[in-house]
């Protein structure tokens, strides 16, 4: 635990100082940590750091671990969501972060009427053009389910998602999360109401990029837990 609080007070030191770079000191970047394939005890110790949101990809395994969670920790879905699985996502998280096609948001609201609840999404787009990523490729097909799912009841729109391309080429990363913020001021243009400000972009080995670019969610796993053992 020590080690994961340690790694926590690096990363928001990291943060603070990205955001005054930027100009950004008087906005707030949320931090999420990223539990995929760790044991219950390390997110315990996670949550024990001073973590409350926390993200999952596996939809089964998030289950395991959060169905009986702390009651003040929020879980997003942050991996490709297959239809099958979307009604336990709904069921477990308060966010899903991986909408990219209209079926999957129809899907999303659907359950939601089932549980009685409201969810929170991100639409992720694909800004890497990079074909083995999901998310929207172009603008046009996004605008339409964009519009679809503004008309759903059961879904509020929260912002925009997308994962930078690997590599440490600074000027390609850049650029990914400069369209993505572009993107997004394009929608809040466009559609005030939709209330749409969110940016969840920046992962351990870019999030200080993402955070000068305008992220208001980052999303870190092995910054803070060391590397994952598959």
């Amino acid at each position: 635990m020590n080690k994961i609080k340690e790694n926590y007070d690096h990363i928001l030191v990291n943060v603070e100082k990205a955001k005054t770079r930027s100009g950004r000191s008087d906005e707030n970047v949320r931090i999420m940590a990223v539990t995929k394939t760790k044991s219950i005890d390390i997110v315990e110790a996670a949550y024990s750091a001073g973590f409350r949101l926390f993200g999952e990809n596996r939809i089964q395994e998030a289950g395991e671990k959060f169905s009986d969670f702390h009651k003040d920790s929020e879980l997003h879905i942050i991996g490709h969501l297959q239809s099958n699985k979307v009604k336990r996502a709904v069921e477990i998280s308060s966010c899903i972060q991986s909408v990219d096609r209209l079926k999957i948001a129809n899907l999303i609201n659907k359950s939601c009427i089932e549980f009685s609840k409201t969810i929170e999404i991100y639409l992720e787009y694909n800004t890497s053009g990079e074909e083995s990523k999901s998310g929207f490729t172009n603008d046009d097909d996004f605008f339409r389910t964009l519009e679809e799912i503004m008309l759903m009841d059961n879904i509020k729109i929260k912002g925009l998602m997308t994962i930078g391309p690997p590599g440490n080429d600074e000027a390609a990363i850049r650029k990914s999360f400069t369209y993505l913020r572009n993107l997004r001021d394009k929608v809040h243009s466009k559609y005030p109401e939709a209330g749409m400000t969110g940016l969840s972009m920046g992962m351990s080995g870019d999030y200080e990029i993402a955070v000068e670019e305008g992220s208001t969610l980052i999303r870190v796993g092995t910054a803070l837990f060391g590397s994952r053992n598959y």
